[in-house]
């Protein structure tokens, strides 16, 4: 904001805001008028109606104005709005600016301060929230004064009453008993039961007259049957006058010294209440707010700009939500004015009352959570937005607009696969890009001279001119967009990357990047931004392209995957069948003629040859020359089929030798050759590849067998109803185990493209092909209890009606759960960023006593020793290794794991630093996204909450797991974070 004032309204430059509670005299300070009509703008003139929600007099003029204009002179200034010291006010942006007030008939509760967790008005009153609920909706009277003197003499007298009436009581036994023929027995029994009565109601009397406290509650019926005398003693009230004459009573001074006396002797829940209490008192005491604040007796209104009405094509008008709520509250409170004016009945006033009190907690919060009636809008569908509803949320002025940045120059669109992009490219429709970088582009027309002007580049660029799209090409030479995917889960979810032009309307994006965005090409939409800045382009290209983010900030794995069909490639391309490596192979000379002699169809990719690579004659495939040729020339030679696990060895080998730039052109020159060779492979598959496993059928009925005898057990009463239901669902689950070995033994037998993919791990899994081929199994239910009667069938020989409804469960469960439980955890992700956000490294040696890594820990921690330690600064010497203050290498770590008689290591710890300002550089270690020692002024609280939060919302969104087929659901083993 900048040091001048605004429009004389005070605002200069600030470093902090502060929130107290406005008394009436800070509303009226505020206020430049009352508002007394409900009206809004008149619909002949169009013009805001005089001291309604619009008036001009009260918030300034709906238009500038002349201050010399003649009309302004006499009668007509009057209606013109004037600042503080009376001068005439011509601008219409103070519309934004200038309040106004209603006065209201009585005062009312806050809803904040009575219904907020916890209530500031229950903690200064002493009361419970429901209590105060109950005098603020008129349910129950609450005792304002009581005329102690009076109590005091009421109580004695009924004391003496009651001595006088045992006494009389006792006289007259007495003498009864000295009556000839008297039955002493049966007088001593009566007179003991009218000592009893009488007892019983002084109690009653005595406790009626006790419970007469200030602040105390009287329902309806209670007061009506409170006798006359005892009324006289008490002034009672209702609704929020009564609280704000309660709370006016309020002495907060002497309150606090009482309070803390109690405090001192107090124990237990007693003494934290008081504690509480103190806290809001004292508080208060410092700030210098009256108690009597939180209940409102002049309800300020914001300016009518902030809540404006606009008029739409045909007359109608669009209003803000607020304008409704202001309505109410207005028509309300003028009604019982009339009321009180007229001298109504009691009962008609209380009514109208209670009805302001909740027509300005709507205004205030009109959220069903607050406990009341939400008010709609005309025909009750949708809620209408309160005051609270404008700050809060995701919407709320807050994050929407305070924290919120807008972007121009930005574009959205589907995402496609771009197999011929560099890693660090994006492809970016035409159209789309001319719109993004059109400043650029006329002016680039302007400094040639293609166009003269601005408008006339304009017209250029809509005629679709050759000339545009050469300028086009010119200025997004060099430059970055960024790319990001919702939800925004951590930091890999923008990234930067070189735009290239295309034809079509779709984004098309490198393959090997959709890990960090977690995207897929089934009709995921990407937003394109700009950064337009030399400076943000700058940080685009050195800090946020992709070539720059290859590993995981959270755990430094690379986050470039390669699956699927690269994998595929690779695999088809190295594959050597062992029978074949026992012939005699042939030798070649050189690559071209080992090429030449497939070109001629006389060798396959697959067939073993002995060549010369890399310096010496070896035995190989011209698959796998051609796979290393690919591979940096000091890299050592490959000489292994390719599967997924072995690529990515191989991947993690490049990542730690080379640098981040030659490891994404290593990682494309892959992509190209995996690419081409899936394609050659031309790998289908078809139900026919699925083959049948004729010994499943005895497994079950072995299983069958075993399920039979646990039933019969039941009814012979030798286990337990829970008992028989966990040795069959264990039965069935043992014939899983044996099928699975079963297909693992048959895959390698067998030659079709399914097992293709699964042994090389391109798609599929032993159980998908379990599923597909075998045999289904056990299923959940929706509770994720496991059903006992498991499906036989598997989806090639196809499910029962009674089969499939058994599935149907479980499939649900998957569904729903992904859809309830994504929300919670991005909330847990906010709610960690908000803990973290300030976590900073430093400069600096580290006060650090070090951390103890115990080697005993790995069964619980699930991490690898070695991997707790790789990436930390040792805080002592480990004989032999590593000295206090060294990092711990991958080869450090590795050889410590491996050295049994070390059984912990103290390590330099975020935890463990004693420095009050950030973590210094050697406590945080090395960075997981670098792999090397962390920079200074790293937000590295903000990594961990990302770290943190991302996987949790993959594991919500994984919840499908193989559509209710029995395994260990991820989700219920996570405990709840609230």
């Amino acid at each position: 904001m900048s040091s001048r004032d605004l429009s004389g309204t005070g605002i200069a430059d600030f470093d902090a805001v502060r929130l107290s509670v406005a008394s009436a005299e800070d509303v009226m300070s505020w206020s430049y008028g009352e508002v007394t009509k409900p009206e809004t703008i008149n619909y002949r003139t169009q013009k805001p109606e005089r001291d309604g929600l619009f008036c001009e007099r009260i918030f300034g003029p709906v238009k500038d104005i002349n201050p010399h204009d003649v009309k302004l002179k006499g009668v007509r200034s009057r209606e013109a709005a004037v600042d503080k010291n009376g001068e005439l006010v011509t601008k219409s942006i103070v519309r934004r600016e200038r309040m106004g007030h209603i006065s209201l008939a009585v005062p009312v509760a806050h809803i904040w301060f009575m219904r907020g967790t916890p209530s500031a008005m229950a903690l200064l009153l002493g009361l419970t929230v429901r209590s105060l609920e109950r005098i603020a909706y008129f349910a129950s009277y609450v005792i304002l004064e009581v005329n102690a003197a009076e109590r005091d003499k009421a109580l004695s007298d009924a004391e003496a009453e009651y001595e006088a009436a045992k006494a009389a009581v006792r006289q007259r036994f007495e003498k009864a008993a000295t009556q000839k023929d008297a039955d002493v027995k049966a007088l001593a029994a009566e007179q003991s039961k009218e000592l009893e009565e009488l007892s019983a109601a002084y109690q009653q009397q005595r406790s009626q007259l006790e419970s007469l406290e200030v602040c105390g509650l009287l329902g309806e019926t209670e007061h009506r049957n409170l006798p006359a005398e005892y009324r006289s003693l008490i002034k009672v009230g209702m609704g929020g006058e009564a609280l704000s004459t309660l709370l006016k009573k309020i002495d907060l001074k002497k309150l606090v010294d009482s309070l803390s006396q109690e405090a001192e002797s107090a124990k237990g829940q007693r003494k934290k209440k008081l504690i509480k209490r103190l806290k809001v008192l004292e508080g208060m005491m410092r700030a210098g707010i009256k108690p009597e604040s939180m209940c409102i007796s002049v309800l300020p209104v914001i300016p009518p700009d902030l809540r404006p009405m606009v008029q739409l094509t045909g007359g109608r008008f669009a209003t803000s939500d607020l304008n409704d709520l202001y309505r109410r509250v207005i028509n309300r409170n003028n009604r019982l004015k009339k009321l009180i004016e007229l001298n109504a009945p009691e009962v008609i006033r209380r009514n109208e009352m209670r009805m302001l009190q909740e027509a300005v907690d709507a205004l205030i919060d009109n959220s069903a959570a607050r406990g009341g009636r939400a008010v709609s809008a005309t025909g009750g569908r949708r809620r209408l937005k309160s005051l609270s509803d404008m700050l809060k949320g995701k919407q709320g002025r807050f994050r929407q607009n305070l924290l919120g940045k807008r972007v121009d120059y930005s574009g959205r669109s589907v995402i496609v696969a771009g197999p011929d992009l560099k890693i660090n490219q994006c492809g970016l429709p035409k159209a789309m890009a001319l719109e993004l970088f059109k400043p650029f582009v006329i002016a680039y027309l302007l400094e040639r001279e293609y166009a003269h002007n601005i408008r006339s580049a304009t017209r250029l660029i809509d005629s679709g001119e050759a000339v545009v799209y050469d300028a086009l090409d010119e200025v997004i030479r060099d430059k970055y967009v960024l790319l990001n995917r919702a939800p925004t889960l951590h930091r890999l979810g923008i990234q930067a990357f070189q735009p290239k032009l295309i034809e079509g309307k779709a984004i098309q994006l490198h393959p090997l990047v959709t890990t960090g965005f977690n995207a897929d090409f089934d009709g995921d939409q990407m937003a394109v931004h700009l950064p337009l800045s030399d400076q943000a382009q700058d940080e685009a290209k050195q800090l946020m392209s992709a070539t720059r983010n290859l590993l995981k900030p959270s755990d430094g794995s690379p986050i470039i995957n390669l699956t699927q069909d690269i994998v595929l490639g690779c695999y088809y391309l190295t594959y050597a069948k062992p029978s074949a490596q026992v012939k005699q192979p042939k030798t070649f000379g050189s690559v071209a003629e080992a090429i030449y002699a497939f070109d001629r169809g006389l060798i396959k990719l697959q067939t073993p040859i002995r060549l010369p690579a890399k310096g010496q004659l070896r035995q190989t495939t011209l698959g796998r020359v051609f796979f290393n040729e690919v591979l940096p020339e000091d890299f050592p030679y490959v000489e292994d089929v390719m599967g997924k696990k072995r690529l990515s060895a191989v991947m993690r080998q490049i990542f730690d030798q080379y640098d981040q730039e030659q490891t994404g052109a290593i990682v494309d020159e892959i992509k190209h050759l995996a690419f081409e060779y899936a394609t050659s492979a031309a790998i289908s598959t078809s139900v026919a590849d699925y083959f049948d496993v004729e010994e499943v059928d005895g497994i079950i009925e072995e299983a069958d067998q075993r399920a039979k005898q646990i039933s019969d057990q039941y009814e012979q009463g030798l286990v337990t109803d829970e008992e028989r239901y966990a040795l069959t669902v264990e039965t069935w689950r043992s014939v899983d185990g044996k099928v699975m070995e079963l297909l693992e033994e048959r895959l390698k037998r067998e030659d079709t493209s399914v097992a293709v993919m699964v042994d090389s791990g391109a798609r599929g899994t032993l159980s998908n092909i379990k599923l597909a081929a075998a045999y289904i199994g056990v299923m959940v239910d929706a509770s994720g209890k496991e059903i006992e009667l498991p499906i036989r069938s598997s989806y090639r020989k196809g499910l029962t009606p009674l089969e499939a409804f058994s599935a149907t469960r479980g499939s649900r469960k998957g569904l729903i759960d992904t859809a309830l439980k994504t929300a919670d955890s991005g909330y847990l992700t906010r709610r960690l960023v908000d803990v973290g956000q300030d976590v900073f490294t430093v400069k600096g040696e580290s006060e650090d006593d070090g951390f103890a890594i115990l080697r005993n820990e790995t069964e619980t921690t699930m991490i690898d020793f070695q991997d707790r330690l790789y990436g930390r600064y040792s805080a002592e010497d480990v004989s032999g290794y590593v000295k206090r203050g060294e990092l711990i290498t991958q080869e450090i770590a590795e050889a410590i794991s491996a050295d049994s008689s070390i059984d912990s290591v103290r390590i330099m710890s975020v935890l463990s630093c004693r420095n009050l300002r950030g973590v210094p550089q050697k406590s945080y270690g090395i960075d997981m996204a670098t792999g090397r020692l962390v920079e200074p002024a790293q937000p590295i609280g903000v990594i961990a909450a990302q770290s943190v939060g991302e996987p949790g919302t993959q594991l919500t969104l994984n919840t499908f797991h193989s559509s209710g087929v029995a395994g260990d659901d991820i989700t219920q083993g996570l405990p709840r974070v609230d």
